[in-house]
C-alpha cells in the first residue's frame, strides 16, 4: 500500500535471459577433459617423434595403455583422427600434422622453461649443451669452434657425442641432443639444416703411384685401383658409389675401414686409394701422399649444423651457434623452415 491506503500495483519482472554457449566467442572454444592438455600434446608429439606407441610409452615412463588413453582423449576432444597406422609404425593424419607442427614448439617450451629461465637469469652457468657429430667432424671440423664457445662459456657443460651415419638424427629425432653437425645427402622434412663449410673430393694415392703422374684424371682411371673408402652406411662411400653407378663406371672396394686418419695411413702404405673429403687434409699430408682435386667428377661436401624443426633452442644451444655463425637459422629463430643444402 501507498500513503493513502491504496494497493499498490507491481509492475511484473521479465525472465531473465538465459545465456546460450553457442552464443560466445566461437574463436577460442573451450574443451572439458579430465587430465592435462599439456601431457596428453607432450604424449602425441612423442608418438609421431618416435613412430610407435610403445617407443612412447617407454620414452615418457609410461604404460603403453596410459599413451593410448592420453591419445584417444585429445583425438575425441579435437574430433578427429591424428594417427594411422601402418604395419608397424604410426604416423600423423592430415590433420595429426598440423597439430604437432603447432604443438611441438609449446611442448617443447614448456619442458625447458625451468632451464631456459634459470640460464637468463644467471648468464650460462651451469648449463649443458649435447651436440652429436661424426667422428671426423669432431677431429677436423668442430675444435676451433668448440676452443672458442670454451673461452666465451667456460662454466657450460658440453658433451660431444660421437656418432656413425644416422645415429646423431635419431639422437636429435629422440631429445638425446640439442643439436648435430654433420653432412647431409637429403634434408628430412622434420629437420633443418645450415651448411658452414664446403670441402671440395680429393683423391689420394701414394706419391709414387701411377694416377699421380697423370695430367687429367678421369672415373675411368679409376676403375682398376682398389678403393679404402669409410663403412657402406656413411655418407662419403654412398656417394662415391652413387657417381659410378649413374656413370656405369665398375669400381671395387678393397677396404671398408672408418676414420680419415686410419684411411690416410693405409693408403700411404700402398694398399689402396681413396676419395676423400677435403676437410681432412692437412699440411703434413702432402709429405706421404699425392692430392689430386676431384671436384669435376664427384659433389662437393658441405658440413653443417642439424636441428629439428620446431625445436626451441636452449640459451646454450644459441650461444654455440652464434660462435659458429651469427646469423645460423636467424631467418626463423627456432629452424622452423628449411632451404636446400649444398652438395
Amino acid at each position: 500500500m501507498d500513503k493513502t491506503g491504496q494497493k499498490t500495483r507491481k509492475t511484473p519482472r521479465k525472465p531473465a535471459t538465459r545465456r546460450n554457449p553457442r552464443d560466445e566467442d566461437h574463436a577460442a572454444p573451450r574443451f572439458y577433459y579430465k587430465g592435462s592438455r599439456l601431457k596428453q600434446l607432450r604424449a602425441f608429439c612423442m608418438i609421431v617423434k618416435l613412430g610407435t606407441l610403445s617407443r612412447a610409452a617407454e620414452a615418457l615412463f609410461l604404460s603403453q595403455p596410459s599413451i593410448s588413453l592420453q591419445l584417444r582423449a585429445l583425438e575425441d576432444e579435437l574430433g578427429v583422427a591424428l594417427i594411422e597406422r601402418r604395419r608397424r609404425r604410426v604416423a600423423p593424419t592430415r590433420e595429426g600434422q598440423a597439430l604437432y607442427e603447432l604443438a611441438l614448439p609449446l611442448v617443447d617450451g614448456l619442458e625447458s622453461l625451468d632451464r631456459r629461465f634459470h640460464a637468463r637469469c644467471e648468464g650460462l652457468s651451469g648449463g649443458e649443451l649435447r651436440i652429436a657429430a661424426g667422428a671426423s667432424t669432431g677431429q677436423y671440423l668442430l675444435p676451433p669452434y668448440v676452443a672458442a664457445f670454451r673461452r666465451r662459456h667456460p662454466d657450460v657443460h658440453l658433451q660431444l657425442r660421437s656418432v656413425v651415419g644416422s645415429d646423431g638424427i635419431a639422437q636429435l629425432r629422440a631429445d638425446q641432443v640439442d643439436l648435430a653437425v654433420g653432412s647431409l645427402l637429403d634434408v628430412p622434412n622434420d629437420l633443418n639444416y645450415e651448411p658452414l663449410q664446403t670441402f671440395d673430393p680429393m683423391l689420394i694415392t701414394p706419391l709414387d703411384h701411377p694416377l699421380a703422374q697423370l695430367a687429367e684424371v678421369r672415373l675411368e682411371d679409376l676403375s682398376e685401383y682398389g678403393l679404402i673408402l669409410p663403412p657402406q652406411r656413411q655418407t662419403t662411400f654412398q656417394l662415391v658409389d652413387l657417381v659410378f653407378q649413374q656413370r656405369k663406371v665398375p669400381f671395387h672396394v678393397a677396404i671398408e675401414v672408418g676414420g680419415w686418419d686410419v684411411i690416410k695411413r693405409y693408403v700411404a702404405q700402398g694398399l689402396g686409394i681413396s676419395i676423400v673429403t677435403g676437410m681432412c687434409i692437412e699440411d703434413g699430408d702432402h709429405t706421404r701422399l699425392a692430392v689430386r682435386n676431384l671436384r669435376a667428377l664427384f659433389p662437393r661436401r658441405s658440413y653443417g649444423v642439424i636441428v629439428r624443426k620446431g625445436k626451441v633452442l636452449g640459451a646454450e644451444a644459441r650461444a654455440f651457434l652464434d660462435v659458429l655463425r651469427p646469423d645460423l637459422f636467424a631467418r626463423r629463430g627456432d629452424g622452423s623452415e628449411s632451404g636446400p643444402s649444398e652438395r
